[in-house]
């Protein structure tokens, strides 16, 4: 799995005009699944993502994980992470999983983090034309991607 992590002060997704998701402080997270990505990486990156210390304590260090701040997380899923851009002009997104296998880890990662005490967690549609709104907050931006446990 691949993650690219954004650290909010708030974050909203739309579709056909309807918030699907939104939060206030907390991770806006683009999830991406690869075709070897199962339960493990599922575990693994929710595991990281929600005790990952990213948040200012009262020093201004980050020192805090979003369990910690109480934060939300809003999980839009992303097959774009897998495209490869190396040869040509356009991208190819071989490298994703089909839908048929992201979309239930998608919905198993969403659920994984609930499980570990986040609340909310803001949701996309799967495979939906979606538009993200956020503000960055720091700004915090980190690349994520799950090793391959098996």
């Amino acid at each position: 799995m691949r993650a690219v992590v954004q650290r909010v002060s708030r974050a909203s997704v739309r579709v056909e005009g309807a918030t699907t998701g939104q939060i206030e402080a907390g991770l806006l997270v683009l999830l991406g699944v690869g075709p070897e990505d199962g339960p493990a990486q599922v575990a693994w990156l929710a595991d990281k993502l929600c005790e990952l210390r990213i948040f200012p304590d009262a020093a201004g260090k980050m020192n805090l994980s979003l369990r910690e701040v109480g934060g939300g997380m809003l999980v839009v899923s992303q097959f774009t992470l897998y495209g490869d851009c190396s040869r040509g002009r356009r991208p190819s997104f071989i490298g994703a999983a089909p839908p048929a296998l992201a979309e239930p880890l998608y919905r198993s990662f969403c659920e994984a983090v609930e499980a570990r005490g986040i609340a909310p967690v803001g949701r996309g549609v799967f495979g939906a034309d979606m538009q993200v709104e956020l503000v960055n907050d720091g700004p915090v931006t980190l690349l994520l991607e799950s090793p391959p446990l098996r």
